[in-house]
């Protein structure tokens, strides 16, 4: 196996070649040029496979010292490329992220009428309290529906035990609205029905309103007012944020069966107004069943199907793949992987900060050789 080290990092960096079989370091190279790798393995015709990174340098070292072998691209590192090519093409797409999204929800509740005074929660819609409680109790009650334990819906909510329990329980979210502010009088109360009539009327602007009872004797702030008025134009609260092109990159790498649910329906909103993030997202999850089952054989039949889209970040990744083919097939059918590696380049980082930095080459080559 073959990977780097850096001796100082961003400016020198070092090979470290660590066996397959016994997963020790055999030797350390004080550079990572081409020729250097070359003329070390050369001195050693037997070796049959060189499991490494996709730098060019290490693969034109491997076919020049020994062109016999076998080389094997690491699949942490494709994966690895792949994800910065996904970012790559949703940063391309940040207009799709700006798409509203709302978490699912009871159906919302209709204005009041002027002439019935009668109000159907002592919380209403548009009290963020009341919203926040309406808001969790659908969620939970939809992943009980989806058969989710609620052990696991603590786990993906991160709520606790007596939570889940309490919202999974209650037949309604007015179950739940217990507290100070059930049934307590505010200072709207008198101008509600003045509210309704105008608004009726047609006026609804919610400053305006604000104003016109200010007028008639209402001491309470605009924000009362505003969240009064919220339901009566028969639309939700939407994030105030869309998500950064690195979180949804994040959302599409993840597994789907261990996204958490508020993630999975974000994402599902965001692909909906996008066909190319839609298709980003089939591909990256067909490439991830390639990598993690082993089946190198389809992956001709994947970059076919992704230079069918309109995707050209991902155009630049298959095209890296097309030039080191063989290594990369190899490395999604064998099981040889360059995980050992990556532990003894922090290994070599630890013993560097033991010696304070002040190691030279040859002290650390054996260290490492001799720990």
């Amino acid at each position: 196996m073959v990977g780097e080290y850096a001796m100082r990092k961003g400016r020198v960096y070092g090979t470290v070649l660590v066996d397959v079989e016994t997963g020790r370091p055999v030797d350390l190279l004080p550079d990572r040029e081409a020729e250097t790798l070359a003329a070390w393995l050369g001195e050693r015709p037997g070796i049959e496979v060189i499991c490494r990174d996709r730098a060019p340098f290490f693969a034109e070292g491997a076919r020049a010292g020994v062109p016999a072998a076998l080389q094997v691209a690491d699949r942490f590192h494709l994966w690895r490329n792949l994800g910065e090519a996904a970012e790559r093409c949703v940063s391309r797409h940040r207009a799709c992220l700006r798409a509203p999204f709302t978490l699912p929800r009871q159906e919302p509740v209709k204005a009041p009428d002027a002439a019935d005074g009668s109000t159907t929660s002592p919380w209403p819609t548009g009290h963020r309290f009341a919203d926040r409680t309406r808001e969790k109790h659908a969620i939970v009650h939809a992943l009980l529906a989806q058969d989710h334990s609620r052990r696991a819906i603590g786990r993906q909510l991160r709520m606790t035990h007596r939570t889940v329990k309490r919202l999974a329980d209650a037949a309604a979210p007015e179950d739940l609205f217990q507290g100070q502010w059930q049934n307590r009088p505010t200072k709207l109360d008198d101008f509600k029905p003045y509210l309704h009539e105008r608004w009726a009327e047609g006026c609804t602007n919610a400053w305006t309103l604000w104003e016109e009872i200010k007028a008639h004797g209402y001491a309470g702030g605009y924000g009362a007012v505003r969240a009064y008025l919220r339901p009566f134009r028969g639309s939700t609260p939407t994030d105030a944020r869309p998500p950064t092109p690195r979180t949804v990159t994040k959302w599409i790498l993840t597994h789907p069966d261990t996204l958490q649910e508020n993630d999975r329906l974000k994402l599902k909103s965001v692909l909906v107004h996008c066909p190319e993030l839609e298709a980003l997202t089939r591909h990256v999850r067909d490439f991830a069943q390639i990598l993690t089952q082993l089946q190198g054989d389809r992956l001709l039949e994947w970059i076919a199907a992704v230079r069918a889209d309109n995707l050209p970040s991902m155009h630049t990744f298959v095209n890296g793949l097309e030039r080191d083919i063989d290594a990369v097939i190899a490395g999604l059918t064998l099981p040889w992987n360059s995980g050992i590696v990556e532990g003894h380049a922090s290994r070599i980082k630890m013993i560097k900060r033991q010696m304070y930095g002040r190691a030279g080459f040859q002290l650390l080559r054996k260290r490492v050789l001799l720990g």
